[in-house]
């Protein structure tokens, strides 16, 4: 992995270095590169390009910008797993109330801002996984960032999520109301096939299932789906080359998700070992939305470190120790939109808490989830041809994992938008 900068010199000669793309060097404390730790090295960019990664031996040409960052490490851009750049925290407006009484515009809008603190927060790229009610505005927000029209993260986006016609929301409870939903309803395999290939036709990255939800008898969570509805998603969405995730927080849930074929399962709060392992055995990884939970419970009152722990928290705490015990890729995405946007990093802090290595939890913001979602051949690590997706935080991560909160340096594709050095 480390490249020799010397040689790149001897391979592409100075007149190479002087053509139209700039050339910029960063000079960290440290460098994180996705896998390990190394001090004494250096990363030189060219235009959008990591062109060189390793310890400088080497004369630079003249014009090359250099950007000390000293008492920094630098890492690749981080990686939200499961966001919803059209959601704001519930604490400000409800579920309920965003998908029924804000406009798109309103909600396009505020998804702009979103995407601005996203970016600034040091995370490059997002999965964004459901408009939940803005249709398929995620297409035209992708575009405008692609464009840059707008500033903010590279998006990989779901589209509509789709769920079990009559198990999503909003739901009043009143028989007499027809109201818009969160998400795309079908009944049985031909109307998932169908929705399937609209929304591949529409821009969609990837698809999104629910595999349950809060549908069973008194509200309490079941399973929607068949294996073999599932399994007619994922292949027709495998055969174009995606992937398919699913919500899934119930044991049975998440074994037919998996056996289904799904290539993540989102939540996962009540699986146990025996469906660890098939995860694992299936290859399927888990984004566990730790801070989701930890948001929702205090909107409802807990008082965090004041207040015994819900159950809630403390089953959730016990099944991401198990997943981490058993083997299970583990990925970085806290549902952020559930909380606010540009605070992703809670996440991590809460990976941490519940008892995952600081190292280890860089690794999934990094390169487990670039691995993962199919793009660790663009982005995710700091090597020669990736995109330059860089930032660099003040003081060390691996040790102090809140430290992944003060980013002091932002950079995607190349083109600098953070650079807060004292």
């Amino acid at each position: 992995m480390k490249a020799i900068f010397s040689l790149v010199l001897l391979c592409f000669g100075l007149s190479a270095f002087a053509q139209q793309d700039s050339l910029i060097l960063l000079k960290p404390a440290q460098v994180f590169d996705g896998e390990s730790l190394h001090s004494n090295w250096v990363v030189l960019v060219k235009g959008k390009q990591i062109e060189a990664v390793g310890a400088m031996t080497f004369k630079l040409p003249a014009h090359t910008k250099i950007i000390e960052l000293p008492g920094t490490t630098l890492l690749p851009g981080f990686i939200e797993g499961h966001s919803h750049l059209f959601l704001h925290p519930y604490n400000e407006v409800s579920w309920n109330d965003q998908v029924l009484k804000e406009s798109r515009a309103e909600r396009t809008a505020r998804a702009v801002k979103h995407a601005e603190a996203t970016l600034m927060a040091g995370f490059t790229t997002v999965r964004d996984l459901g408009t939940e009610g803005a249709g398929f505005d995620d297409v035209g927000l992708k575009q405008a960032l692609e464009k840059g029209i707008i500033s903010g993260p590279r998006m990989i986006i779901a589209t509509k999520a789709i769920v079990a016609k009559g198990s999503y929301g909003p739901n009043y409870k009143n028989a007499d109301l027809d109201l818009p939903q969160g998400a795309a309803e079908v009944a049985g395999t031909a109307e998932m096939a169908k929705e399937v290939y609209l929304q591949i036709s529409k821009g969609a990255d990837l698809i999104k299932l629910y595999a349950d939800y809060r549908w069973g008898l008194d509200g309490k969570p079941a399973p929607t789906f068949s294996i073999e509805e599932i399994a007619t998603a994922s292949a027709i969405a495998k055969s174009s080359g995606r992937p398919t995730v699913a919500h899934a927080s119930t044991k049975e849930g998440m074994r037919r998700a998996i056996l289904g074929g799904i290539s993540t399962i989102e939540h996962g709060d009540n699986g146990d070992e025996e469906i660890f392992k098939l995860m694992k055995e299936k290859g399927v990884a888990l984004c566990p939305t730790l801070a989701a939970s930890d948001a929702t419970l205090q909107y409802d009152g807990w008082k965090k470190g004041i207040d015994p722990e819900p159950d809630r928290i403390k089953n959730k705490k016990k099944s991401f120790e198990l997943a981490l015990r058993t083997g299970v890729t583990i990925l970085m995405g806290g549902d952020v939109g559930v909380f606010a946007h540009g605070t992703n990093a809670r996440e991590m802090e809460l990976m941490v808490a519940y008892g995952m290595k600081p190292i280890d939890v860089l690794r999934s913001a990094t390169s487990v989830n670039a691995k993962a979602f199919g793009y660790d051949e663009k982005i995710g690590s700091l090597r020669k041809g990736l995109m330059a997706d860089i930032i660099a935080v003040q003081g060390d991560p691996s040790i102090d994992i809140k430290k992944t909160k003060e980013v002091v340096f932002v950079m995607k594709d190349g083109k600098i938008y953070k650079s807060d050095l004292k």
